[in-house]
């Protein structure tokens, strides 16, 4: 090829010989007001960051704590600032170029992440249940993460007093990814929200003080798992993207309905192939069926809860859930509500499986955080028999449930986190024999939590087992109402027998002591027990709130 010839290529691909007019870039249109939750959360992780660079290490707790809640805080009240102007109604639309849906669900779902993500990081804070060492508080994190569990360097981190402030950033970033991930309106921005809030979960799992070999094994199990789930989401859209020649959920939706006015040419032969849709749809949902923890996506739940430390335990089993849940509201009833014939059995097959399977397994377990584990693989159950329900009320119900689940479960790990003995937390189930003579106030607040949990009356989980099995049952899925009464009578037996463990046992002379907790982690607990009561007791507002935000905007 002569130089000419490749001179005239390079010029025409520049647009200099070309007679056809060039367009010029539009900038991006971002309206950064209604994005102003996650930019603040990523903004301070960013500044959390910073800090852990250039903050004298003795300052870097104080600050990272003062930075981590005054972001939570201000981005919920940007929450409600655009709840109040409208966002969630009247004014629900698609913002930053088609990426991101304002609507009643996101701005909901975002608020019941910050209120549960601002209590956890209370027990994040925490530095007063184990005794000092060296001289130095220490919290529920190794001194130094990058030292081998045993090693000479991890004995002079500890000894001199070093602290892993960067959790506080990590969970900063994981609530931002949190935030998105409801709110996407594409499958791009699904997957990248996914890594984004993945990433410092594996992180924060492996960070225990305690017990560091069962933390970064349950750390790596976290990973590999959650790679292949994030494997089968990639892979599920790339097939919607070739069945439909977009990846945003409208033009998805158009496609499966059959209303999409223009094919493109370059996808011709692919556009509406139904095995594509199939099959992309079903990998897409495994992805998300998997953060949810649904059986059979759950073997990574039990393994992961019992090795992680238990405040980021409490924070993943809330906030997670409740992310994972808005995203697959948002798939089913906006991209994929054309298919309902062809998801809504296997989801009856998934949400029985769940509810059953959850139930049964946590009745053998001896170990207080795996058997939470299994009570929230059960409690996924229930709540996708809301999201089956295809009605607005499913989607209200499933959203109650999530904003009362959530804060019962942040509360019960924190009261986990203050039965300890000479090896840290005391977490098997024998040696919480006896505690309600011993400590009758913690063990009277956990029987609360564990109330909830049964879905016993006057408590926030019976509100919210009422209201998605009502909307199931109203949407035509009566014999899931009769799984979950089955599993949820079965799950009562496990949970009235912590209950009879904890007071109607002698309590053991060598038995654990509850650790005085500092006014941080008793704030925590306190909020579980006070939504948990006024969710159950007057439940009227939130069921309201919640009808209201429960219509997506396409």
């Amino acid at each position: 090829m002569s130089a000419t010839a490749v001179h005239s290529l390079w010029t025409t691909a520049g647009g200099v010989t070309s007679a056809a007019p060039v367009e010029k870039f539009k900038a991006p249109v971002i309206e950064y007001t209604q994005l102003a939750p996650v930019l603040i959360v990523i903004g301070v992780a960013v500044v959390g960051v910073l800090v852990e660079a250039f903050v004298p290490r003795r300052a870097r707790y104080y600050t990272q704590v003062f930075l981590t809640v005054v972001a939570l805080a201000a981005a919920f009240a940007a929450v409600v600032g655009l709840a109040a102007g409208g966002y969630g109604t009247t004014k629900a639309h698609i913002a930053a170029m088609g990426a991101i849906a304002i609507d009643g669900p996101t701005l909901f779902l975002q608020g019941t992440i910050l209120l549960t993500s601002l209590v956890a990081v209370f027990t994040f804070a925490e530095r007063r249940l184990d005794p000092a060492s060296h001289g130095n508080h220490v919290d529920s994190f190794a001194a130094q993460a990058a030292s081998v569990p045993g090693s000479d360097s991890e004995k002079a981190a500890v000894k001199a007093g070093f602290t892993t402030t960067e959790v506080f950033p990590l969970v900063l970033f994981s609530v931002a990814g949190m935030l998105v991930f409801p709110a996407a309106n594409d499958l791009l921005t699904l997957f990248v929200a996914l890594e984004v809030f993945s990433l410092p979960l594996y992180l924060l799992c492996a960070v225990a003080r305690r017990k560091r070999l069962m933390s970064q094994e349950a750390a790596v199990k976290y990973f590999l798992l959650g790679a292949f789930s994030s494997a089968f989401l990639l892979f599920g859209i790339a097939l919607l993207y070739g069945y439909a020649g977009s990846v945003s959920y409208a033009a998805i939706a158009n496609v499966v309905d059959g209303s999409v006015t223009r094919i493109d040419p370059a996808l011709a032969d692919t556009m509406g192939n139904d095995v594509l849709l199939l099959i992309g749809g079903a990998m897409i949902l495994t992805g998300l069926l998997f953060k949810v923890g649904a059986v059979p996506f759950h073997m990574w739940t039990p393994d992961v809860y019992q090795g992680a430390p238990t405040p980021v335990t409490g924070f993943m089993a809330a906030a997670t859930k409740v992310a994972a849940f808005g995203a697959l509201l948002r798939l089913l009833y906006v991209v994929l509500p054309g298919l309902a014939w062809d998801w809504r059995p296997v989801m009856w097959a998934v949400a029985i499986v769940t509810m059953l399977g959850g139930a049964i397994v946590a009745i053998t377990q001896t170990d207080i955080k795996r058997l939470l584990a299994y009570s929230s693989i059960a409690h996924a159950g229930f709540i996708l028999a809301g999201v089956i329900a295809t009605t607005p009320d499913g989607i209200s119900s499933v959203l109650f449930y999530l904003g009362a689940y959530s804060f019962v479960t942040v509360g019960a790990f924190a009261v986990v986190t203050l039965v300890r003995d000479a090896g840290g937390e005391a977490t098997h189930l024998s040696k919480w024999a006896g505690l309600g003579r011993r400590s009758p106030l913690a063990a009277a607040v956990f029987a609360v939590f564990l109330l909830a949990f049964a879905g016993i009356p006057l408590t926030s989980g019976f509100s919210g087992k009422f209201a998605v099995f009502k909307a199931a049952a109203d949407g035509g899925a009566g014999g899931l109402v009769v799984v979950g009464v089955i599993s949820s009578a079965i799950a009562a037996f496990f949970y009235i027998r912590v209950i009879v463990l904890m007071f109607f046992s002698e309590p053991k002379a060598d038995g654990p002591t509850v650790a005085v907790p500092s006014p941080l982690t008793m704030t925590t607990i306190a909020v579980g027990v006070a939504v948990t009561l006024v969710l159950g007791l007057a439940p009227q507002y939130f069921l309201d709130l919640a009808s209201q935000a429960g219509v997506f905007v396409r």
